[in-house]
């Protein structure tokens, strides 16, 4: 069963309670009687493994030599 988060409009008060999916949300507060509102929270996320990171990555498929890059002109003999 998920445990959600309450808190009241009126007093602040915050606090936890178990349910059921299927059971309706509280709508009273326990303390003061005013209306209270479920508090979403944002779910953690894991990354585990290698391949998640570019320091990660698999190597490159291009041929030894093959960078992408244009030579660098200054070095070029020939000219």
């Amino acid at each position: 069963m998920p445990i959600y988060d309450y808190e009241c409009n009126l007093c602040q008060f915050r606090f936890e309670k178990r349910q059921r999916f299927d059971e309706e949300p509280i709508d009273t507060c326990p303390k003061c009687q005013g209306n209270l509102r479920r508090v979403i929270h944002s779910t953690p996320l894991l990354f585990k493994g290698s391949g998640f990171y570019i320091t990660d990555s698999r190597q490159s498929s291009a041929p030894k030599g093959a960078t992408g890059r244009e030579p660098d002109k200054k070095h070029h003999k020939g000219k």
